[in-house]
C-alpha cells in the first residue's frame, strides 16, 4: 500500500465525511440549494448517511480493500448523481461542487486499483 494511496484515501474520506456533517448540521450553503434542485427535505438524511457511510467504507478499505473499492464505486455514482440532479435543476454554476468532492474518490479508486 502506497504513501500516496493512503493520504489520497484519507483525504477523500475527510471531505465525504465534511460533506455528510454538512447535510446532517443543516449548513445553509448545502440546504438551501439542495432546496433548489427539488430534492425532498425527507431524503436529506439518507443522503448524509450514504455519504457518512461512504467515507467509512473508505477508511476500512486502508484494511480490507474490496471494502474500499465498493466504497469509492458507490460514492462516485453517488456524485454523480448529483452532478445529474445539478444540471436538471439547470443550475450550471454549481457543476464544480460534486466534481471536486468526487475527485479525490476518483483518485482513491484509481490508485487502489493500480496497486
Amino acid at each position: 500500500m502506497s504513501t500516496t494511496y493512503v493520504v489520497v484515501t484519507l483525504l477523500a474520506a475527510a471531505m465525504t465525511a465534511f460533506s455528510a456533517g454538512s447535510v446532517f448540521l443543516h449548513a445553509k450553503w448545502v440546504v438551501e440549494p439542495l432546496a433548489d434542485y427539488g430534492v425532498p427535505r425527507a431524503w436529506w438524511p439518507w443522503l448524509g448517511t450514504a455519504k457518512a457511510v461512504g467515507a467509512a467504507g473508505l477508511l476500512t478499505g486502508l484494511v480490507v480493500p474490496v471494502i474500499g473499492v465498493v466504497a469509492a464505486v458507490a460514492l462516485i455514482l453517488y456524485f454523480t448523481g448529483a452532478v445529474i440532479t445539478v444540471v436538471r435543476a439547470r443550475s450550471y454554476p454549481h457543476i464544480p461542487f460534486p466534481l471536486l468532492y468526487a475527485a479525490p474518490v476518483a483518485a482513491s479508486l484509481a490508485l487502489a486499483l493500480t496497486a
